[in-house]
């Protein structure tokens, strides 16, 4: 099963095609796309993308895993995050949010602001 193509982007506001609405934060991964709570994993600009962050995505046996930093790049990853997927077979890209969209494959978590 692949992952829907990210329709739009701007700041605040990324649509997948598989979704009716527009999403500020949502997850990409096989079969469809969903809104994201970045918080409720304890990701924040401080301490960062969390393992936690990208766990319900890894769950969808993703080999390949777009983590996005966000329209300006704030949103680091730490290094736990890098381990953790390192430990689960799944390759990283981490990039800024215009450079993940359109046609991102696999999966992916987008924040598409900051």
């Amino acid at each position: 099963m692949s992952s829907p193509e990210i329709a739009s982007l701007s700041r605040g506001q990324m649509k997948a095609r598989s979704s009716s609405k527009p999403q500020k934060y949502c997850r990409v991964l096989p079969g469809g796309s969903q809104v994201w709570d970045w918080r409720e994993t304890k990701s924040e600009h401080y301490p960062c993308m969390l393992p936690a962050g990208v766990e319900e995505v890894i769950k969808k046996d993703v080999q390949m895993l777009a983590i996005d930093q966000g329209m300006g790049e704030v949103l680091k990853v730490t290094p736990s995050t890098g381990e953790y997927l390192e430990t689960q077979g799944t390759g990283v890209w981490i990039i800024q949010t215009q450079l993940g969209c359109p046609g991102c494959w696999a999966g992916g978590v987008f924040y598409s602001t900051c």
